[in-house]
């Protein structure tokens, strides 16, 4: 086939032991997923359900083997934060998939960084806009290597992030409002999930700034860390 312009490279993001390459479709989030964030943003948990927004798929950045990415500070803002976050890697397409036979979608997990503009997401809140610009940019979500589901098992896994080794966020996975199997369960209500589809479930309290030269370092037990480095704007 011929195109009027080179057609894009296809993200995607190693797998453990695997020299195949798995290719992301689409990135899903998930917002305000654990009470605590929820509160530290100024919402009630219990009024207010998580809810789902998106970032294109070229917004991945995908680790190395070693674990690390190096993201540019963004432009136009003053105020980047960090959001570390357990990822579910869609291997198996689905409508209206019922939250019993959820997981068995799935083709792995990673780690990864829900990077925002919180300047310009207050700014959008505030006039009633979307969100885009404050969580789709460029280099916004990092990604570590995946793990195939079957070799992962996560009930009791702890999540955490630390920026220049200082602690900055830290919770359990069990602390989800909406686990796993209902993120995909509600998600798949509203969109018919692919494979290929990626979703961020959500990110614990403690999101903070990040400034050029700072190292985040994102961990959920039993899952490869992402070393993060934050270099100045291009």
């Amino acid at each position: 086939m011929d195109w009027i312009v080179a057609p894009p490279p296809q993200a995607s993001l190693a797998v453990v032991g695997q020299e195949a390459r798995f290719p992301v479709r689409r990135v899903w989030c998930v917002g305000r997923n654990y009470a605590a964030h929820a509160r530290e943003m100024g919402a009630d948990p219990a009024r207010e359900p998580p809810f789902f927004f998106a970032k294109p798929a070229d917004a991945i950045v995908a680790a190395l083997q070693q674990g690390e990415v190096a993201v540019a500070y963004p432009p136009k803002t003053t105020d980047l934060h960090h959001e570390v976050e357990l990822v579910v890697a869609i291997g198996r397409a689905g409508r209206a998939i019922a939250a019993a036979q959820a997981l068995d979608h799935v083709f792995g997990y990673a780690v990864g960084l829900d990077l925002t503009r919180r300047d310009l997401q207050h700014a959008a809140k505030a006039a009633g806009q979307p969100w885009d610009m404050a969580k789709g940019f460029d280099e916004s979500a990092p990604c570590s290597a995946l793990v195939p589901a079957a070799d992962w098992q996560g009930q009791d896994a702890q999540i955490a992030l630390t920026v220049n080794g200082q602690a900055r966020q830290a919770a359990a996975i069990a602390d989800l409002i909406w686990p796993v199997a209902d993120v995909i369960a509600q998600l798949s209500q509203l969109v018919e999930l692919a494979a290929g589809d990626i979703i961020f479930t959500g990110t614990p309290q403690g999101v903070g700034p990040l400034l050029p030269g700072d190292v985040a370092v994102a961990q959920v037990t039993g899952l490869p860390a992402l070393t993060t480095r934050v270099l100045p704007r291009r």
